[in-house]
């Protein structure tokens, strides 16, 4: 199998797609997201501020260990709900790294309308990174690969 990575595709970052190929599928996830809002409006705000901080809790967990990297559920939890200003008993400290990725999810979830500009992205690179070094290894942060390596190291 030869993998690729997604800046390696024909056509980056200028990708083409068919509308009609997706209306039929986005109309039956815009129709579920109408059902899951109208069910979280019922809820009262304690439970949706606890149902928001277990979705993102669950997605940063989620997308960490897809990197490779597994993070502290309660330093997460602590972190997102310090963000969002949810009241939650038990905070405690986060690392760095927990701070970072929080940060980015909560931008991409909290943001979703905003345009995803070149500057955005970059933040998102400079929060996960901000010393410039996942570990031991150099990361390219604010600014796009140049080669393999650097693909190499952002994305693992």
């Amino acid at each position: 199998m030869n993998l690729r990575y997604i800046h390696q595709l024909k056509g980056w970052p200028h990708f083409q797609w068919d509308a009609g190929a997706f209306a039929d599928l986005l109309a039956g996830v815009r129709y579920r997201q109408g059902r899951l809002l109208g069910s979280m409006e019922g809820l009262g705000c304690n439970l949706q501020d606890e149902a928001t901080l277990q979705t993102i809790t669950i997605d940063v967990l989620k997308s960490s260990e897809i990197e490779g990297e597994y993070l502290n559920r309660d330093q997460i939890r602590s972190s997102i709900a310090r963000r969002l200003g949810i009241e939650v008993a038990g905070l405690i400290p986060s690392d760095r790294n927990v701070e970072g990725i929080v940060e980015m999810m909560i931008d991409a979830t909290q943001h979703y309308d905003r345009p995803l500009t070149t500057d955005r992205l970059f933040g998102w690179q400079a929060s996960m990174f901000p010393t410039g070094y996942n570990g031991m290894y150099k990361v390219v942060v604010g600014a796009w690969r140049k080669n393999a390596k650097d693909a190499w190291v952002f994305i693992k």
